[in-house]
């Protein structure tokens, strides 16, 4: 093996790399951080804790997958869910409805991830689909949080966003975080259907929306990465039933703007003309 060149490469086995310490079964490759000893060889064996080396840990991994592996296998019986979910808002949205959704830290990036899912694509290309996380309106997020205590930074929006029938997802780790709690109220209140993700059930965020998605595990690392799991399935389902949902009767759908009737619009005559807007 090669001594390591200006690049930075792999040092010849036994030798120190640039480091002067570190030995090859350790050391980083061109992106400067990922042990070599971590990638699957050919054979697919596991490496030894000892190559692993004290920074990597030898149990770490093992005991994270062991956990996200006893949480994966109760999520199986989310499928049922999942699809209906996933056709229900998919008439709800081709019908002109809206998602909004809502989560804090890393919730609030899985949320986010929901969005963009919809509003962009999964894998196959499809009309954008309208969804809005609402922690990411920053400038609104903070105003409400400054005027009315951070409590109020979801709700507030489903006040003012929400319709009759949109659906409203809320992401909790918890459960237990007031802001979606009191989101789960004004969206009940204004007649949106509000679905859950969240940990181990019983929550009181479950308890709050009609119906959740409730993550068997009490690490929240493992909950997020299972919420995840659950948003690409339920993007999927989304995709699957959209076909038939955007080829429902026109008479089943709603418009697709605000509908505005006696409008008065300024001429440039400066006069004014009553107007009717469908």
């Amino acid at each position: 093996m090669a001594a390591p060149g200006s690049n930075g490469s792999r040092p010849s086995m036994g030798s120190p790399g640039s480091n002067g310490s570190r030995p090859s079964g350790v050391s980083p490759g061109s992106n400067g951080s990922r042990p070599s000893a971590v990638s699957s060889g050919s054979n697919g064996g596991r490496p030894s804790a000892a190559s692993l080396g004290p920074a990597v840990g030898g149990t770490v991994l093992e005991d994270h997958l062991t956990q996200l592996a006893a949480a994966l296998l109760p999520l199986r019986r989310s499928e049922q869910l999942l699809a209906r979910w996933g056709g229900e808002l998919a008439h709800r949205l081709a019908a002109g409805g809206r998602l909004l959704v809502a989560g804090n830290g890393g919730s609030a990036a899985e949320a986010q991830h929901l969005t963009a899912e919809l509003v962009g694509k999964l894998r196959d290309d499809r009309e954008p689909l309208s969804a809005i996380a609402l922690h990411a309106e920053t400038s609104a997020l903070t105003a409400i949080g400054n005027d009315y205590g951070f409590p109020e930074v979801f709700a507030r929006q489903v006040r003012a966003h929400g319709r009759p029938d949109d659906i409203l997802l809320l992401m909790s780790t918890s459960g237990a975080s007031a802001n979606l709690l009191a989101a789960a109220r004004a969206g009940r209140e204004h007649g949106l259907r509000c679905w859950g993700f969240t940990g181990p059930a019983p929550n009181p965020l479950a308890d709050a929306c009609h119906e959740s998605l409730a993550v068997d595990s009490p690490e929240s690392q493992v909950v997020q990465e299972l919420h995840l799991v659950a948003t690409h399935v339920l993007c999927e389902y989304v995709d699957r039933a959209l076909p038939v949902a955007l080829a429902a009767p026109a008479a089943h759908r709603a418009p697709a703007g605000p509908v505005r009737t006696g409008v008065e619009v300024v001429l440039g005559d400066a006069a004014g003309r009553e107007v009717q807007t469908g």
